[in-house]
This record gives C-alpha cells, sequence and structure tokens, in this order.
C-alpha cells in the first residue's frame, strides 16, 4: 500500500462536471490500494471574485480580513469534492487546514508553514478514508487562520506528503507537465520527462506557473517525490526529482515574468555605505530585490537600479520620496512596463556560449536588453514588456529548433 497526495489546482476543480473527473481520478488511486490524501485549490476564478467583491466595499482591507475571506474557496471545493467521492460511494471526510493542525507564522497573506501537526490526517487515512483538504490555508498562534499566498495549495500538498511520508506528491493541473516554454505561447514547446529540483525551483521562481517555487524549495529539502500531471489528459507527467544520474540540458526551459518593475534610484552618494542604505531600507519593508545594476561612479555620484514586483511599485515609491533626505538621492524613477525572461539549465554550469546565443536570438528579433542577472543554471534578462511574448519564441527557437 502507498500513501499519495494528490493536488488539484483550480481550473481542475472549476465546476461539476470536473469535480466528477477529480472524484473519479481519486476513487481510482484508492482503488488501486492507495491510501490518498488530497488538496484543493478555490475553484476557477472564485479567488478573484471574492477579491473584488471586497474591494467594492473597502480598496483597502486589512490582510487579516481579506486571509478570513479568500479562505472560503478552497472550503467550498474541499466539502463539493467530498461530496462527489461519497455519491461514488467511497469513505471520505473533508478538513480545512486548522483542522489538520496547519500551524502558519502571523505574515497574513503570504504566511509561512511552521508544522503540521499530522494526527488527524493518520487518523482518517488509518480509518479507511479519503481526506480532502483545503489547501493555501492555515492557522497562527492566535487562532486566526491566514493563506499561503497565490499557488500556495501546492506548498500545502508538499508539506503534507512530507510530514506523512508519503511515497508520492501528485500536483495535477490544466498541462500535462513540465515543459520547455508555456505551450500557450510557443506552440511547439517539448514536454520533459524530468527536472531537477533546482531547476524547477529556477523556473518556478522566474515566472514558470506550473509549480508554486515555495512548494519545490520544500520538496527538495524533505526529498518529496513530485510529479506534475494533467488532470484532463491523464498522460504521463514530469517527475521533478533530484539531479543526480539524469541527463544534463543544456537548457531545460524559457520563462517569462511579466510582474517586473524596474527602479532607478539616480545620482546617489559614491561612498561606502550607500548600497546598505538603499537595500536594508527594502528589507525594512519586506520588498523583495530580484536584479541590482549600479553605475560606475563619476563625479562622486552613482545610479542603482535594481528590479522588484510590479505590485510592490506604488508602496517602494513612496518608501523611497519618504527617505529622500536620509538617502540623498536626485531623482528615482520607476518602470512597470518590463518584464524578465529567463534561461534556465543544470547543463549551463559547465558549459559556454550559452549567454551569446540567448544575446544572439535577442538580437535577432530586434529586442533590447535592459538589465542581466545570472548564476550557475540561469540568465535572466530585463526587457520591455511588449517584446517578453516575442523574446520567449526568438530564445526557445534558438535552443530547442535550431
Amino acid at each position: 500500500m502507498s500513501l499519495i497526495v494528490q493536488k488539484f489546482g483550480g481550473t481542475s476543480v472549476a465546476n461539476t462536471e470536473r469535480l466528477k473527473n477529480v472524484a473519479d481520478i481519486v476513487t481510482k488511486t484508492a482503488q488501486a490500494g492507495n491510501q490518498v490524501v488530497v488538496v484543493v485549490s478555490a475553484q476557477g476564478d472564485t479567488t478573484d471574485d471574492l477579491i473584488v467583491k471586497a474591494a467594492e466595499l473597502n480598496d483597502r482591507p486589512s490582510k487579516r480580513e481579506m486571509d478570513v475571506l479568500l479562505n472560503t474557496g478552497e472550503m467550498i471545493s474541499m466539502s463539493l469534492l467530498a461530496m462527489a467521492i461519497q455519491k461514488l460511494g467511497f469513505p471520505v471526510v473533508s478538513l480545512t487546514g486548522w483542522q489538520i493542525g496547519l500551524e502558519t507564522n502571523s505574515n497574513y497573506s503570504d504566511a509561512r508553514i511552521k508544522r503540521i501537526a499530522g494526527e488527524r490526517l493518520k487518523a482518517e487515512l488509518d480509518n479507511g478514508r479519503i481526506v480532502i483538504v483545503a489547501g493555501f490555508q492555515g492557522i497562527n498562534k492566535m487562532g486566526d487562520v491566514t493563506t499561503l499566498g497565490r499557488g500556495g495549495s501546492d506548498t500545502t500538498a508538499v508539506a503534507i506528503a512530507a510530514t506523512l511520508g508519503a511515497d508520492l506528491c501528485q500536483i495535477y493541473t490544466d498541462v500535462d507537465g513540465v515543459y520547455t516554454a508555456d505551450p500557450r505561447i510557443v506552440k511547439d514547446a517539448k514536454k520533459l520527462d524530468a527536472i531537477t529540483y533546482d531547476e524547477m525551483l529556477e523556473l518556478a521562481s522566474l515566472g514558470a506557473q506550473v509549480l508554486h517555487n515555495r512548494s519545490v524549495e520544500m520538496a527538495k529539502k524533505y526529498n518529496v517525490d513530485l510529479e506534475v500531471v494533467s488532470s484532463f489528459t491523464r498522460n504521463p507527467g514530469t517527475k521533478v526529482k533530484e539531479g543526480s544520474n539524469m541527463e544534463k540540458l543544456l537548457v531545460s526551459g524559457v520563462a517569462r515574468d511579466n510582474n517586473c518593475a524596474r527602479v532607478a534610484i539616480i545620482n546617489l552618494d559614491d561612498t561606502p555605505g550607500t548600497a546598505f542604505k538603499v537595500f536594508s531600507l527594502m528589507a525594512k519593508h519586506n520588498v523583495n530585490i530580484d536584479i541590482i545594476l549600479q553605475s560606475v561612479g563619476r563625479d562622486n555620484k552613482k545610479s542603482i537600479s535594481f528590479t522588484i514586483r510590479q505590485d510592490d511599485a506604488e508602496r517602494v515609491e513612496k518608501i523611497l520620496r519618504d527617505a529622500k533626505e536620509m538617502l540623498g538621492y536626485e531623482d528615482i524613477s520607476i518602470n512597470t512596463k518590463v518584464a524578465k525572461v529567463s534561461i534556465v539549465g543544470a547543463g549551463m554550469a559547465s558549459a559556454t556560449g550559452v549567454a551569446s546565443k540567448m544575446f544572439e536570438a535577442l538580437a535577432s528579433a530586434g529586442i533590447n536588453i535592459r538589465m542581466i542577472s545570472t548564476s550557475e543554471i540561469k540568465i535572466s534578462v530585463l526587457i520591455n514588456e511588449e517584446d517578453s511574448e516575442k523574446a520567449v519564441k526568438a530564445i526557445h527557437e534558438e535552443f530547442f529548433n535550431a
């Protein structure tokens, strides 16, 4: 007997017919002699609809109250799926995040998991039930409900798999695996049979929407066997696992992230500690920084540019305006019409000329590069947002179809 955790995203449970389809997948897994824990997201656009409803009443609601509201979407999904499985004659129970003892910190809207008690889950499984869990949610030390941020149901599923020592964690989505690029953009994108944790983590962090980056990070940490599969085709998916003994592709995938903004702080003092002042200020306000570029100092002045999430642009502008006297800059500029396009591949660590091929593809497509960032297994460039789709196609063509 194996213990399998299955997570189903919003598109997989979007309506009655799709819930019946999921119920069929789950019960067939149980009929094969497995213990099954299912994690569900909110149906379709439910979360977005709830955000709109909140905005109609209050354009700046507290994050605590938003968490209370958004928790309800996953609870609807879990109870409906449990009813569908009951109809098929299988013993089943639905549980919220707090009922399974999923404890988080108090960072409302983007909470981190501290632990999962696990006793209730184990008891229900031992009693022969299929367990349906509402993803994306937990409870903090004050007893308040919290949410794990967008894509957090993936993290819930991996955390449960790690806690229970599951044999497999399957992430069901609307695509049948991890592709070399978003197949909605690149029609001839290729499905990968396997990808390393490190590659998947980079792709997830760089805009690929197949898996939540924190779920991959947790899977790597606790060595959880992950598989990305489709709830519609039921074809074999993509395995996410350690890279040893795996053939290393030069490039495994191309990703883009349009949720970017470029911040330029112009004419700062070119003295020791200036960069520290800027980035300690960002850290104090929990602003996530990505690509950083500093100009060569002239006339005792320099400029610093960096990228942030587009969602943080307005807040960061206010933070910097308020700190103008302390930082001593001449002006700031924030551009929200930019995108980050990246290539990722474990094979890049031991290969030469990868960056040159990427830049050649962009140049041939007439795309200008604004900023560049590299690591051992990825290269990212910042470009104009309007060029992002063209860039993905050009880079994919260069590496996979040339």
